[in-house]
């Protein structure tokens, strides 16, 4: 399931960028500090509930692409059934991405990092993350992304609710 998950992800992807390409250019070439939540279903066990926080650094690059950068921390909670073999998964993700917008408003992106873990004894795990939103003139960001750590066996998808704020004011 994963495998396919992947593919069809990885063909969204390709097809939002060859889509994008007949965009208008926004060449507006503002940074954006974007501060978001982040709360999340995860898809393997032991895990059920994901909440993270993160902050985004975004530059409006040519035309419809932006680059990211983001941060933040994320945690795995434990399934009750799990509690007495297994503890909550901690990580902080450091991620490079790009983002394109295939209307003014609705963009696709991804980000591929590492992920950092907080728990005694954690190693640092691959991390990316294709992801799907909606940008409002007002600052306000919806978005929905998978988001797999290769090392931890854990992946999730979550609901990004972020704001948006403009630098380059």
């Amino acid at each position: 399931m994963k495998t396919s998950f992947k593919l069809f992800t990885a063909a969204f992807a390709i097809a939002a960028l060859v889509f994008s390409t007949e965009t208008k250019a926004q060449d507006s070439q503002a940074w954006r500090l974007g501060v978001g939540i982040n709360p999340g279903v995860s898809i393997d066990n032991p895990y059920g509930f994901v909440l993270g926080g993160d902050l985004k650094l975004q530059k409006d690059f040519v035309g419809p692409v932006s680059l990211t950068l983001s941060t933040g921390y994320t945690n795995f909670f434990v399934k009750d059934d799990f509690k007495p073999i297994a503890d909550d998964l901690g990580i902080i993700p450091l991620k490079a991405g790009v983002k394109v917008f295939v209307t003014p408003n609705f963009y696709v992106g991804g980000e591929l990092g590492a992920g950092f873990g907080t728990n005694d004894g954690a190693e640092t795990s691959f991390v990316w993350a294709p992801a799907i939103g909606w940008g409002f003139g007002n600052g306000l960001d919806l978005g929905i992304r998978y988001e797999e750590f290769t090392k931890y066996d854990a992946s999730q998808v979550a609901l990004r609710i972020a704001y948006g704020f403009n630098l380059s004011k």
